[in-house]
């Protein structure tokens, strides 16, 4: 194998392109990237970026780093097209580079919703440093924000904004926050967190259209009920879809992402998909798709391994999330997927935390503040319940005694 080829210049297509060196690969690489810049990291922009605005501290490497790794980056280059029968990418600018292998490392982006005004100055969304730098900029002015999507990235930036002293309504159309990824209890615990900073939280409420004042800048959003809530920015926050059209054209399998098997492979052998645009064979026999920096890491590393040596087991690392709202950090060990039983768990000196069983062995773990917890956590994924019921659910001590 002389040359690899990475689509994707993000966290995922980076570590890509550093785990193969890392495992001694000797070739050529090439990474093409849309986005202009070096590589950076993306949780920070609607944290600690929207506080300090140094857009240098989010490069992960510099560019000495891809000099010395013999690693070649192209950014500001679209790939229009996989040719599987000759192994080229093609761009947009009519050059085609050949393959041995390709990882497609495209991501995910902003799913907007359909509904009228989103075009209208003030209304923003948040991928890219290019939407963080805006919002930043637009902040300076904003007295009231409106945040369209009660998930991480919404509930961060409403922390953020209500830190600055500005006033935040978020409108969520579930009937609790951060539903696809929390447990009932959590997600109740994180409500009353955001209430109390100040927030203002609607759920159950479904945005209709974005109004506009008399210079068309959004001045609020109307609900499907027909209230208004009034403001002069409006974050649209409401999930991502799988960047997979180059997939798609190509032939390869497609569902809810870019379909993989164990080893990260897709359809064609010769191509490989990792990160947000991957759906990989989960722990309940269904493929699932997952977005988080972890994922893009752990599938870079494990497909450089695939690629460099002759047999290498599945894929099957314990999946962990984090979002940092305000002063709370929230992290998530395992999937809550068909959890059925909840334990809570009070610490008389700490935030709760969360056992999220399946079928009698622990699932997945929420904490919050409680690095410790989830390590543990993370390593005891799996464990029977009548073994955590002995040690009061103490996870630490549950490690302890079974080291």
């Amino acid at each position: 194998m002389d040359r690899i080829i990475i689509i994707g210049t993000g966290q995922g297509g980076l570590q890509m392109a550093a785990s193969l060196r890392q495992e001694g690969f000797s070739g050529e690489i090439l990474m093409l990237g849309e986005e202009p810049g070096l590589p950076y990291q993306r949780p920070p922009l609607s944290k600690a970026y929207m506080a300090n605005g140094d857009a240098g501290a989010l490069v992960l490497k510099p560019a000495s780093f891809y000099e010395r790794a013999a690693i070649t980056l192209r950014d500001g280059v679209r790939v229009t097209a996989i040719d599987r029968a000759t192994r080229e990418a093609i761009c947009a600018d009519d050059t085609r580079h050949v393959y041995d292998h390709l990882v497609i490392a495209t991501g995910a982006r902003n799913m907007r919703p359909p509904i009228p005004g989103l075009q209208a100055p003030g209304v923003h969304e948040l991928r890219t440093l290019t939407d963080a730098a805006a919002i930043r900029a637009a902040l300076a002015a904003t007295r009231h924000a409106i945040v369209v999507g009660g998930g991480f990235i919404g509930l961060e930036f409403a922390a953020m904004a209500r830190a600055a002293g500005i006033a935040v309504t978020v409108i969520e159309a579930a009937p609790r926050l951060m539903s696809r990824a929390l447990s009932p209890p959590m997600s109740a615990h994180f409500l009353k967190l955001h209430r109390d900073m100040g927030t203002e939280v609607l759920l159950d409420a479904k945005a209709a259209r974005v109004l506009v004042d008399g210079d068309g800048h959004v001045s609020g959003v109307e609900l499907a009920d027909g209230r208004q809530v009034a403001g002069d920015m409006a974050l649209i926050a409401t999930g991502v879809r799988p960047n997979i059209e180059l997939a798609e054209a190509a032939g390869l399998v497609c569902q809810n992402g870019i379909l993989v098997d164990g080893t990260l492979a897709t359809s064609d052998p010769a191509i490989s998909a990792l990160g947000d645009v991957a759906a990989f064979p989960g722990p309940l026999g269904q493929s699932i798709r997952l977005e988080s920096v972890q994922a893009a890491v752990d599938h870079a590393r494990h497909i450089a391994k695939r690629l460099l040596k002759a047999e290498i087991a599945p894929y099957a690392a314990v999946p962990w999330f984090w979002s940092d709202q305000g002063k709370y950090k929230l992290q998530i060990a395992g999937l809550l997927t068909e959890a059925d039983e909840i334990i809570p768990l009070a610490p008389p000196d700490g935030e709760p935390a969360t056992l999220l069983f399946r079928h009698g062995r622990l699932a997945a773990v929420e904490t919050i503040n409680a690095p410790g917890i989830h390590m543990a956590a993370r390593r005891l994924i799996g464990c029977d319940i009548q073994t955590l019921r002995a040690h009061d659910f103490d996870l630490k001590a549950a490690i302890k005694a079974h080291a």
